[in-house]
């Protein structure tokens, strides 16, 4: 056990890229600048990168590949010897890797860092997914097995959500404990809200335009308001991906040209200022997440009132208020659960209340003390 005032180097390993700006990505680099202003040092060890703002080391190439509804780079096999060279060199006190992860990079560089400092160096684990489909289930079901000398390595595990420990145990034979994702709520409060349409009822929808994010969903919900309703709306769909032709021409099917508004990619910087300008911020995916950090994004920078898909790892942030989840997938429900907040203004000021509340639970202090504690610090 380490003292809480002593000085930790400390490796995040991932097998993409520090570069992505996805979920993982956003797990450590959070939590990394949480421990450097703990006095730490932090290291990024990955595959391709190019990002010199933070301490990275590239250690393996990448290939593309899609998995559980993303697309993801995944490394080429990574030298043994190469690894052990840079570990005896870095001599790091805790090593936190990210899960599912390769046999052929972050597997090696566990293996490698117990043969170079057997157990002076703390190893950890965090499980960060749910499948969306048989496939994805069985084959991390067959990774755990594969990884199980790997797994027996490792110090300790987390994972993101009650959800995700289900699955890591079911798929990798772990026990975990709950410590979920995290945000620096100070960088998104006192966000100023983008330009609004009048005073129209503003629906924000942010993320990447792949189907289990279910933009095509909120479109088809959007169909079937009366036209009462849709009438007080405006609509604002966010980010980029494979369906973008889809939901133009589902935009244009639906008559709601003047409604929807497929507005591309937004920054990093923009985030926030998009998601305070919403009434309603509409996350409405359909499975496969562990966890949902766009929800915490969005109630952190003040949305009026974040409702998603009722999939387990939205719901593990979400709570249990009914009013803030649907079955994206039926259509009818959606629509009425939109029309409902639409239409009752103490209801939304009442659930933006709890939810400005409930997302302080997210905040990096909070959690990062968790994270320490698993450290052994």
């Amino acid at each position: 056990m380490r003292g809480s005032d002593s000085r930790m180097k400390i490796a995040f390993v991932l097998d993409d890229s520090i570069d992505r700006p996805d979920g993982v990505q956003q797990y450590v680099l959070t939590l990394g600048a949480f421990m450097e202003r703990a006095g730490h040092e932090v290291h990024y060890v990955c595959s391709e990168a190019t990002r010199t703002d933070v301490t990275v080391h590239s250690l393996a190439r990448n290939v593309g590949v899609t998995f559980n509804g993303n697309g993801l780079r995944i490394p080429l096999p990574t030298s043994r010897k190469d690894l052990r060279a840079f570990l005896d060199e870095q001599r790091y006190d805790v090593i936190h890797v990210q899960i599912p992860h390769s046999p052929l990079f972050a597997s090696r560089v566990v293996d490698e860092a117990r043969a170079v400092q057997g157990r002076t160096v703390r190893i950890v684990g965090t499980f960060h997914i749910l499948p969306d489909g048989r496939v994805s289930e069985y084959g991390t079901r067959l990774l755990g097995r594969i990884q199980r000398r790997n797994l027996a390595r490792f110090d300790a595990f987390c994972a993101v959500s009650p959800p995700a420990v289900e699955f890591a145990r079911r798929a990798f034979g772990i026990e975990a404990q709950v410590i979920p994702c995290s945000i620096d709520t100070s960088a998104f409060a006192g966000a100023e809200a983008a330009p609004r349409d009048g005073d129209r009822v503003r629906i924000v929808f942010l993320g990447r335009l792949v189907e289990r994010k279910g933009a095509a969903e909120l479109i088809a919900a959007l169909a079937t308001l009366p036209p009462e309703v849709r009438d007080r709306l405006e609509v604002r769909i966010g980010g980029k991906g494979p369906m973008l032709d889809l939901l133009t021409t589902a935009v244009a099917h639906a008559g709601l040209e003047n409604v929807v508004h497929l507005d591309g990619f937004v920054s990093e910087e923009d985030k926030p200022g998009y998601y305070a300008s919403a009434d309603l911020a509409v996350f409405p995916a359909t499975g496969g997440e562990s966890f949902g950090i766009v929800l915490i994004e969005a109630m952190a920078s003040g949305a009026g009132v974040v409702f998603g898909g009722a999939n387990p790892g939205y719901l593990s942030v979400l709570g249990d208020r009914p009013e803030v989840s649907v079955d994206a997938t039926d259509t009818a429900a959606f629509a009425a659960a939109l029309t409902r907040l639409i239409e009752d203004d103490a209801l939304r000021a009442e659930l933006h209340a709890e939810q400005a509340e409930r997302v302080q639970r997210f905040d990096v202090q909070t959690v990062g003390a968790q994270i320490l504690d698993l450290y052994g610090a």
